[in-house]
C-alpha cells in the first residue's frame, strides 16, 4: 500500500508491505525506530521472540511523548517488566500490528506531536 500524506515537514512512512517499509521512498526490511524528531536508528530485532527489555530501554532514551509499537503481521503485547523504563519516564506506549503503526504514526507525527515509531519487521514467509 503507498501512502500519500497532504503535507507532512518529518520523516515519514510512505509505504508498506508485507516485510518492508518506506520512509522517504527508500525501502527498509529490517526493524526500525523512526521519530518525528528526525531520529532513525536499526532496532536490532527480527521476530518477536528476539525482543527483550533492552530494546524498550532505547525507546525510553528517546524524547518523545509517546511510542507506537507495530509488533508485526499480527498484535502481541510486551510484557509489563519491559514497559518499566517508558513509564518511569512518563511515556505512553500503543501497541498495534505493523501496518496499523505506520498509518497512526504518520497522522500523529503530522499533527506536530512528539512520537516515535518501534516497528518489527518479520521476513516474508
Amino acid at each position: 500500500m503507498k501512502i500519500q500524506p497532504d503535507f507532512i515537514n518529518v520523516q515519514a512512512i510512505s509505504g508498506y508491505g508485507s516485510g518492508w517499509v518506506a520512509v522517504a521512498g527508500e525501502k527498509i526490511s529490517s526493524s526500525l525506530v523512526l521519530s518525528s524528531t528526525g531520529e532513525r536508528f536499526a532496532w536490532n530485532c527480527r521476530e518477536f521472540e528476539d525482543l527483550g527489555a533492552d530494546h524498550f530501554r532505547q525507546l525510553a532514551a528517546l524524547s518523545t511523548e509517546l511510542v507506537i509499537f507495530g509488533s508485526g503481521s499480527r498484535l502481541r503485547f510486551p510484557p509489563p517488566e519491559w514497559l518499566k523504563p517508558l513509564f518511569e519516564r512518563r511515556i505512553g506506549i500503543e501497541t498495534m500490528d505493523t501496518q496499523a503503526a505506520c498509518r497512526t504514526y504518520n497522522i500523529l507525527a503530522a499533527e506536530g506531536r512528539h512520537v516515535a515509531l518501534a516497528l518489527l519487521l518479520e521476513a516474508s514467509p
